[in-house]
């Protein structure tokens, strides 16, 4: 039984959907975090409905925010519980997801992902995981989990943007080629890569204008 995920939207300035863009928030935030990336985005995609869900867990290490999983060096949480609770995140995510194409009548092919830290986790191990192929993925200042399991476990390879400031002390920036070089050896064609210059771990305006450009450019948006 997967959990409801409670969500954040806004609405098209067409009026009419044609693509979703579901932002998936980082440890200890919420949904609303990320919404205020969809005005800038969203004035030049008319069309595209903006949807940022909660996470499926209250954070033990941010009282007021959400987690996708535990994180055992922050919340003290055993590495069983942090890999039990990212399965039944995914599980989640993915049934949102599908809701999402459902109730919006969309195809895959018109969603994108776009994570923050914890949200990126859960975007780069879901998309690939997803028998039909999403538009894209946007993955700001995160890694790539369980990389051994990505090959026999893969099931569609759509383009990712890989994105990281230069001086991130929390996810290292180190976690960008990593990620490049699993998801290459994993026969993805599309993988691009920005390197925000002076960036901690947060989003500069550079990184959003080579998100808006992956979304026009690479997912059709």
């Amino acid at each position: 039984m997967t959990r409801a995920l409670q969500a954040s939207r806004r609405e098209p300035v067409s009026g009419e959907t044609r693509s979703v863009v579901v932002f998936l928030h980082g440890y200890g935030a919420n949904g609303a975090d990320l919404m205020g990336l969809a005005d800038p985005l969203g004035e030049h995609l008319p069309d595209t409905l903006f949807i940022s869900p909660d996470a499926p867990e209250a954070c033990a290490g941010a009282p007021m925010g959400f987690q996708w999983f535990p994180i055992p060096w922050i919340d003290g949480s055993s590495e069983e519980e942090s890999e039990r609770g990212m399965r039944a995140a995914v599980d989640d995510l993915n049934a949102f997801l599908d809701g999402i194409l459902v109730d919006e009548d969309l195809l895959p092919e018109q969603m994108a992902l776009v994570g923050f830290s914890q949200g990126t986790m859960m975007a780069l191990h879901v998309a690939p995981r997803r028998e039909d192929e999403l538009a894209g993925v946007v993955a700001f200042s995160g890694r790539l989990l369980a990389p051994e399991t990505l090959e026999d476990e893969l099931a569609s390879k759509p383009p990712i943007l890989l994105i990281h400031g230069d001086q991130d002390d929390v996810v290292p920036p180190q976690s960008l080629p990593e990620a490049a070089e699993a998801l290459q050896n994993a026969g993805f064609k599309e993988v691009y890569a920005h390197i925000m210059q002076g960036m901690g771990h947060g989003i500069a305006q550079d990184g959003l204008t080579v998100t808006l450009a992956f979304l026009r450019d690479k997912a059709g948006f």
